[in-house]
Order: C-alpha cells, then structure tokens, then sequence
C-alpha cells in the first residue's frame, strides 16, 4: 500500500479547513468549486470515498509521521534538530 506524503496531506488539510471556514462566511461560488476539488484531492490521496473519513485519515497519518523522527536516508541519522 502507498502511503501519503505527510506534507501533501498537511497541506490539502489546510487548505480544506480554510475553504470551509470562507464557504461559511461568505457563499461564493469560486470558495464552493475550490473546495469540492480539494474535498475529491484530500479523499483520493487517503483513500475514502467520504471526506469525514479522509480526514480523520489524514490525522492519524499526521499523528503517525509526528511520532517517527524523520532520517536522512544515506546516513541513517535523525533530521530532527
């Protein structure tokens, strides 16, 4: 199974949140178009059908990465600094 990019998925996170929160403020119809292609982009990438469940996804994706330090592939060592 391929596993997201955790920073692809940060990012569509964001940008869905944000969509949500300017749909509700102000019913535009570029908001509403943006935001059921970044609502169909968050959901391919965690692969659900429903964007509840990509999201939530997504979290624990995010939770999993923020737990394992991230390593520099040819020396082995953390990149964490």
């Amino acid at each position: 199974m391929i596993v997201p990019d955790p920073k692809v998925a940060r990012t569509l996170l964001t940008r869905y949140a944000t969509l949500r929160i300017a749909q509700a403020e102000w019913d535009r119809p570029e908001t509403a178009r943006e935001l059921k292609d970044v609502t169909y982009t968050l959901c391919v990438l965690m692969g659900t059908p429903d964007v509840r469940e990509a999201v939530a996804a997504a979290d624990a994706l995010l939770e999993s990465a923020a737990a394992v330090p991230a390593r520099d592939p040819e020396s082995g060592l953390s990149l964490a600094v």
